[in-house]
């Protein structure tokens, strides 16, 4: 295939700095998708909040970084919520400086999950493209996602189509994965470590379900993850034996690969239609199998009986049941199957078929490209 090199602008969550952690599963995709496009001589600008760190193999992306209080994440909201944009917001400090930069670029591409970008496509001269990030969560931005589908089928791509399936859209959905940059994680052979599992400290991510499975097999659990909510994780913790979680923090990638890769297996036990589970890919890399409820993109990941189990939703007993068999699943399955479905470059890829045929059907409309 050929790439023609493109400038591009890409705008981080206005939820938290690069690097800090609050952004979730949000800032390693933004860092896989940067360094893929480098790689591919792409010049990209990375629109983000104030005190941002790239990883060093991003280094030859331009990092601007703008001011502005957080915006409430969408995540914890209810069905019925409003729009709330905060006095000195982020989020249309993020756009402004996006606009200003996409005058000069071929494309903009939006990884945040917000009403205010989706809303501006229409009416500004830089294409915007959007990587959703998020199932519906909201009835305002749900109607938004659908609308642009209407009007720009082509600006909106998707992480799995069980994410994609939430919303009603005209025509078939664009599905572009994700991908990790696999010289940061090392294939572990070892098979009888201790069982762990990751993500943000909130209650859409089922952690009390995974400790519930660990105590009923009376081992410890590991946990790596930002304490988003501090009063669940006390819930949590109060809800099984004493030592059943064993904390470890929000680390650095390299930090928990080297942990995550020393488990028997990982645990996976979202409450909601996860749009894709970095943290299930993070661990295949490592060769570790999953063990997850077969609910939104863990469900579309992993493949029961070769790479991990998939169990009913909302099952403990049935999740208990399948950490029993761990021992039938080769490690080397699992590596394998993120070497040829998850690299960042196949994921850069990905993303830039979706941006280059956006912006032919652009053209064909309007006679430029």
């Amino acid at each position: 295939m050929t790439v023609h090199p493109l400038r591009l602008v890409l705008v981080n969550t206005p939820i938290g700095a690069l690097g800090s952690g609050r952004g979730g599963g949000v800032e390693l995709t933004l860092t896989s998708l940067v360094q893929g496009l480098i790689l591919q001589n792409h010049r990209v600008t990375l629109i983000s909040a104030m005190g941002s760190q790239l990883p060093s193999r991003c280094s030859a992306a331009d990092l601007v970084e703008v001011d502005g209080v957080d915006q409430p994440s969408w995540q914890h909201a209810n069905s019925k919520s409003s729009v709330i944009i905060p006095r000195n917001g982020l989020l249309p400090a993020l756009w402004k400086a996006a606009l200003e930069h996409g005058e000069r670029a071929d494309a903009v591409i939006n990884c945040g999950y917000d009403w205010l970008p989706l809303w501006l496509t229409p009416y500004v001269r830089p294409r915007l493209f959007h990587l959703i990030s998020m199932g519906n969560v909201a009835m305002v931005m749900r109607e938004a996602i659908e609308a642009l589908a209407c009007s720009h089928p082509g600006r909106l791509a998707f992480h799995t189509h069980r994410q994609a399936a939430d919303f009603c859209l005209p025509g078939a959905a664009k599905v572009v994965g994700n991908g990790f940059d696999l010289s940061n994680y090392n294939m572990q052979t070892k098979t009888n470590g201790p069982l762990g599992w990751a993500g943000r400290i909130a209650p859409e991510k089922g952690l009390e379900d995974a400790a519930a499975a660990a105590a009923a097999l009376g081992e410890p659990l590991l946990v790596w993850g930002f304490k988003e909510d501090r009063d669940y994780a006390d819930f949590v913790e109060a809800s099984v034996p004493a030592g059943t979680l064993v904390w470890r923090g929000f680390c650095s990638t390299q930090e928990m690969q080297e942990e995550l890769g020393r488990c028997r297996a990982l645990i996976s036990t979202p409450k909601w239609n996860e749009a894709y589970g970095n943290v299930v890919v993070e661990a295949l890399a490592c060769g570790v199998p999953v063990i997850a409820y077969d609910r939104g993109g863990p469900g579309e990941l992993i493949k029961s009986g070769e790479t991990g189990w998939l169990v009913p939703a909302d099952d403990v007993a049935a999740l208990t049941s399948a950490l029993n068999r761990i021992d039938e699943i080769d490690r080397m399955d699992c590596r394998a199957w993120v070497e040829s479905h998850a690299t960042h470059e196949v994921f850069s890829a990905r993303v830039y078929d979706w941006i280059r045929d956006g912006l032919r059907a652009d053209a064909n409309l309007t006679g430029t490209y």
